[in-house]
């Protein structure tokens, strides 16, 4: 519920912050009837799978490292182990798993919520016109993009809880190792979230971006 919250909120501002900026630097050259495919545009391939990326991170990725560098602080891990149960697999592995599956609904709910955020601003902030806007926008919104984001945003998954559960698995140090555990999850995730983010747009967009204006 918490990741939900914060998410929504990220990408509601982000989607209004595109929108904003768009319209006023396409107005800059008289072309701002294309606010709705910066929107399409910039929220699929950057934005939100970026904004969810951080939301992971900072909601159940940190949740994570905290909750699995407790249970190595006070020993409990070792128990599994000196029961014989594997502890990698039982701990982190269903940590890793849950984080795949919750990045789905999570990232569908930032995408929508980007796009009527942006829709809102065009729209209701700056006057435009709603079949304008839904022309463009839905002229430029390739499918197969917000297919290609998804899968980008389940690799990002994979990273951040990766990063988590071994930050939290090896703490050390007591609470102060906890927090410490946590810190340095969440710096090296960030940095994941957009390398991700960088190297599958260059795998699947090229460096020229797979992409035509003119149509």
């Amino acid at each position: 519920g918490g990741t939900v919250v914060i998410v929504g909120f990220l990408t509601l501002f982000t989607g209004s912050t595109i929108a904003v900026q768009g319209y006023s630097s396409l107005s800059n050259i008289g072309v701002e009837s294309l606010t709705g495919f910066f929107a399409a545009f910039i929220n699929v391939r950057i934005a939100a799978p970026v904004i969810a990326g951080i939301g992971l991170a900072a909601t159940i990725g940190a949740g994570s490292t905290a909750q699995l560098g407790a249970m190595r602080v006070s020993e409990e891990i070792d128990a599994l182990e000196v029961m014989a149960i594997s502890s990698v697999p039982y701990l982190v592995s269903t940590r890793v798993v849950a984080g795949m599956i919750s990045i789905v609904p999570l990232y569908a709910l930032a995408v929508i919520a980007s796009f009527l955020a942006s829709r809102f601003a065009t729209v209701l902030i700056y006057g435009q016109s709603p079949g304008l806007y839904d022309h463009y926008f839905s002229t430029f919104l390739i499918p197969t993009d917000i297919l290609w984001s998804f899968v980008q945003a389940i690799f990002m998954a994979i990273a951040v809880m990766m990063i988590h559960t071994y930050y939290g698995f090896n703490a050390t140090g007591g609470p102060v190792g906890v927090g410490v555990a946590v810190g340095n999850a969440v710096r090296t995730s960030l940095i994941a979230v957009v390398t991700v983010t960088l190297l599958i747009s260059l795998a699947i967009y090229g460096s020229s971006g797979n992409f035509n204006l003119s149509g």
